[in-house]
């Protein structure tokens, strides 16, 4: 059954972006935000699934560049520039002012985890809970592992994603030379897809069965445009800068879910956040499940937020 949608709109937050939002739920329930990954992927309905919708009031919103906001990526490179962390970030600010609402839980999933400890550095008193699942800080070493060395275990695939950008020195020049391919509209779609297919194939997916969007050729061509985008740019951080900063939020209640095998983000990222986050709880997962949406994920995430709505403020 559809989640009844309380509202919904476009945010203009300036530079011709207009940020799509809404909102399910009850209306007087403590409020939640749900942070999408990728960077590009956008939310869909069953996020609203994470969430006993009796109980909370969620709030979805797609970043920049992808989702139902506006322009979208794949189809012009505008959407790429306003188009930073720091952006994001006041988007957030933006939103919670525009919604009235004075603190909430905000949930991440992958890249969303980034940017929900962000936020939270940024703005600890309007942050009441942490829930995070495929915890990702967005570090160096973090990149390199997903875009180089997880390619030892699937040399096959590594061998046809390297095969795009043949003379990249380092994984940094293969980031940034899929980054140029994908900005000229001869190479672009076979460049996306490359990419895609790397994001996929650790994960022993094709484009038609990871369901999502991944079997729009659109899809793929505004997530790769808007990964490579941010992760060229290590996301406008400095290198451990989550964890150079933890001591802002090490009162946040939080719970980190984390697949031990997850192939994208490996567990080290949350382990480490666990020694400096007291409030915070990890759960290990067996498996690999990555996406905040695989049934695994969803049964934990759900907990997690349900024990959150139990314990009240």
């Amino acid at each position: 059954m559809s989640p009844r949608i309380l509202d919904s709109g476009y945010l203009d937050v300036g530079h011709g972006h207009l940020v799509h939002w809404e909102m399910a739920g009850t209306p007087d329930a403590p409020a939640a935000l749900v942070l999408h990954g990728g960077p590009g992927s956008g939310c869909r309905t069953a996020h609203y699934d994470l969430f006993d919708l009796d109980h909370y009031k969620v709030v979805l919103m797609d970043q920049r560049g992808c989702g139902r906001s506006r322009p979208l990526a794949s189809e012009t490179l505008d959407a790429l520039t306003h188009n930073t962390t720091d952006d994001l970030l006041c988007d957030i600010v933006t939103l919670k002012q525009h919604l009235g609402v004075s603190d909430w839980l905000v949930f991440g999933g992958s890249w969303g985890s980034t940017l929900a400890l962000l936020y939270a550095q940024l703005a600890p008193d309007h942050v009441r809970q942490l829930v995070l699942a495929g915890v990702a800080t967005t570090a160096r070493r973090d990149l390199a592992w997903l875009y180089e060395d997880v390619g030892n275990l699937f040399p096959e695939s590594f061998e046809a994603f390297h095969a795009m950008v043949p003379d990249a020195a380092d994984v940094w020049d293969r980031i940034a030379g899929y980054g140029d391919l994908l900005a000229h509209a001869e190479y672009a779609q076979n460049a996306a897809d490359a990419w895609c297919a790397w994001e996929l194939a650790i994960f022993q997916q094709t484009f038609e069965g990871a369901g999502g969007g991944w079997a729009e050729a659109g899809y793929r061509l505004g997530f790769a445009r808007i990964v490579t985008h941010y992760f060229r740019n290590f996301a406008w951080r400095s290198d451990g800068y989550i964890h150079d900063h933890m001591e802002r939020i090490a009162h946040i209640p939080g719970v980190m879910i984390h697949s031990r095998f997850d192939s994208s983000c490996p567990l080290r990222a949350p382990w480490e956040l666990a020694k400096h986050w007291p409030a915070a709880r990890l759960e290990v997962l067996g498996g690999n499940d990555h996406s905040a949406l695989s049934e695994v994920m969803k049964l934990h995430i759900r907990t997690a937020t349900d024990g959150f709505r139990m314990a009240g403020p």
